[in-house]
């Protein structure tokens, strides 16, 4: 079940994605599951969004 967008990540962040999602697909893995996994490894590389938003305060 989907939480959100995909609005706080970079571009650069939105690029990697891409990539890693078509060596999934090359790997015979459904588009939609080689998408999950590539946000995955984003996530799990950038350590999630970088665009600042949501609620809360920075630095405390």
């Amino acid at each position: 079940m989907p939480r959100g967008g995909k609005s706080k990540y970079t571009s650069k962040q939105e690029r990697k994605a891409d990539h890693i999602a078509e060596g999934y697909e090359k790997m015979g893995i459904s588009e939609k599951e080689a998408e999950r996994r590539a946000w995955a490894t984003v996530n799990k590389q950038d350590g999630g969004g970088k665009n600042p938003g949501g609620s809360g305060r920075k630095g405390a």
